[in-house]
């Protein structure tokens, strides 16, 4: 792991590379780990990094360096980090609609693929998603790994606006914007699931290092679906 400086009261670890599992675990295991230490203002985890922000005033008072203190800090973490701290993982279902009135670049993406609607469907239900993070909105999921045969480039120009529930695909991610956005991903359906609430103690509906499968829904499914009674029976 390599511990990097962002700005004087930001340090980054770089904890391996690209988009795997076991490193995301690993990334996990270290968040943890330093969630215990009321030192740091904030942890963020990511794919494979983790970012501490803390205040560089409160250390000084102590240490000379602010800076050297918090790395030595870190770097304790780091060595006390185990792969055995890591995230708990629940399976989670979503019904996603792919009717052509919400997908609105899955024709694209059956067209430069060279598959048919169908198959752009079955091969994004088929998959188990691992959820590596949260972030850009609140309670959006990045999961993956898409199937290669349906994995695509971010949109060249993004839209200005996507309803809440889109699901996307980016590169080897998919992901569902959980509320009213600017999008670049590409929207192959919708969700009737609700993914974030505010007036609830843990808004957010998913966690990193959750499990999810997509199951499709027809259009009048979607616009019946009871949310209360699919919760219940999960």
């Amino acid at each position: 792991m390599t511990i990097y400086t962002i700005n004087e009261f930001t340090l980054a670890v770089k904890v391996g590379e690209g988009l795997s599992e076991q490193v995301n675990e690993r990334v996990h295991a270290l968040y943890r780990q330093l969630k215990q230490n009321p030192v740091w203002s904030d942890v963020i985890p990511a794919y494979n990094t983790v970012t501490v922000v803390y205040d560089p005033l409160a250390l000084r008072h102590a240490n000379t360096s602010a800076s050297v203190f918090a790395a030595s800090l870190l770097q304790e973490a780091i060595d006390q980090s185990t792969e055995g701290f890591g995230l708990a993982s629940r399976l989670l279902e979503i019904p996603v609609c792919y009717d052509s009135s919400f997908a609105l670049d899955l024709p694209l993406i059956a067209r430069e693929k060279k598959i048919s609607h169908q198959q752009v469907v079955t091969l994004h239900t088929e998959t188990t998603y691992r959820i590596y993070m949260i972030g850009f909105l609140p309670g959006f999921a990045y999961m993956g790994k898409v199937d290669g045969r349906i994995a695509s480039p971010r949109l060249t120009k993004p839209r200005t606006w996507v309803p809440a529930g889109s699901v996307g695909i980016a590169g080897e991610q998919t992901g569902i914007y959980p509320v009213d956005s600017p999008c670049g991903w590409n929207i192959i359906g919708r969700t009737p699931l609700p993914l974030f609430d505010i007036r609830k103690p843990n808004p957010v509906f998913f966690e990193p290092g959750d499990r999810v499968r997509f199951f499709p829904v027809s259009k009048s499914e979607f616009e019946a679906f009871d949310v209360a009674k699919f919760l219940s029976t999960r």
